[in-house]
Formats: structure tokens, sequence, C-alpha cells
């Protein structure tokens, strides 16, 4: 592929600058979200409005998932681990809707910009700091940075702050990576190639906001049974 044609695949990929609202630039990126949130918000609502003690047509989903979070938290951390199922699920279900959104003709998936899954990262280790201060107190909260040894402490504050960058970037990555080898093949054989590839990254969808719930457990499971 010469230099010209990677260029027309960067500019297909990366977000565009569609309108300001004063000073701050709305890019294609936001707006692409704001259409996700206005289409998964109702289909929650709608699925979620009429629980029946028998579950039928998408409650068994719903159920599904939260199962398997309800099941991975208490093997974490106990009975206590239920009461953080929102988060986890949220996080889960929105990034993978947002991984998957690609087969909305013409939208570019969010998360295959960095500034969404920075977004993500930084709120989400920020909500386990508050978790940690809530469960720990203020006192507890700074003494678990001292633990295993108070060598470590250094060390310690440094992974926290690191923890952001890995999780943006993981996923961050994996998305964008996955969205040009689409591009790429839609390119060089637009009628044929793209077909596995995307079916693929359903399965690469699935696994990246899997993982992304994952380390939100194990980083709170962190604060709540130490190190």
């Amino acid at each position: 592929m010469g230099l010209k044609a990677l260029g027309e695949v960067l500019e297909h990929v990366k977000p565009q600058v569609l309108f300001h609202l004063g000073p701050i630039p709305i890019t294609s990126t936001v707006v692409n979200t704001w259409i996700v949130m206005a289409i998964f918000l109702p289909c929650i609502y709608l699925l979620s409005r009429k629980f029946t003690l028998v579950p039928r047509g998408g409650q068994h989903v719903l159920e599904m998932v939260a199962e398997f979070f309800y099941g991975l938290l208490e093997g974490s951390m106990g009975r206590e681990g239920r009461r953080f199922l929102p988060i986890v699920g949220t996080l889960f279900t929105f990034i993978l809707v947002l991984n998957l959104s690609w087969f909305i003709p013409g939208m570019k998936p969010p998360t295959t910009d960095l500034s969404t899954t920075a977004g993500f990262a930084v709120a989400t280790i920020i909500l386990v700091q508050i978790i940690g201060i809530k469960h720990r107190g203020l006192v507890g909260y700074i003494k678990h940075f001292f633990q295993p040894i108070p060598f470590l402490f250094p060390l310690n504050v440094m992974e926290e702050m690191v923890k952001p960058v890995s999780l943006s970037l993981r996923l961050f990555a994996n998305m964008f990576g996955e969205k040009m080898v689409v591009t790429v093949l839609f390119f060089l054989l637009p009628f044929l190639a793209p077909t596995p590839v995307m079916l693929l990254g359903v399965i690469m969808g699935t696994i990246q906001a899997l993982v992304f719930s994952l380390l939100t457990v194990v980083y709170i499971t962190n604060f709540i049974h130490g190190h």
C-alpha cells in the first residue's frame, strides 16, 4: 500500500471536528457517542422495565450478564462484592456497545479514539480511589500504599498513576488496530475480505470490554482485601 492509500486510511479512521460549541470543538467521536447513547439507553429501558419472575426475551441476556459478574465479584470479594455490580456491569455493557457500534452504517467506534478510552480509564481509576477511601477511611487508604512494606510506597503510588495509562492504551490499541485492519481490507477487497474480520471484531470487542471490566474488579479487590 502506497503512502497516498495509507493517508486515505488514516483520514478515514481519525476523528473529525464537526462543529464548535463556543471554543470547544465537537468531534465525530463525541457525536458518535451521543448517537450510541441515544440508541442504547432506550433499549436498556425497554428491556428492563417489565422484569418477570420467569425470565423471557431480552431479560435472559441481562440476567446472564448479571449472574456472570455476580459470580466474578463474589469470587473476588465475597458477598459484599455484589454491590459493585452497577459499576462493573455498566462499564462492560457500555464499552461493548461502543466497540460494536461500527455495525451502524457510517459509524466510527468511539473506542478507536484515545480520548474516549482515556476518559473511561481516568474515571474508573478515580472511582476506584473513592471506593478505597470509603472502605478503608482516609488514614487506612494512605496506609494501603505502604503495604506490604513501607519501602514500596513510591512504587505503589506510581502503580496507581500508571493504571489509567495502561487501561486506556490497551483498549484503544486493540480497537484502533482492528478498525485499521478492516478499513485496509475494505480498500483492497471491498466486498469479501472485511466480513470475516468484522465477525472476528465481535469477539475482540467483547473480549476488550470484558478485560476492562475484569481489571476494574481486580483494582477494587485490591483496595477491599489489600495487596
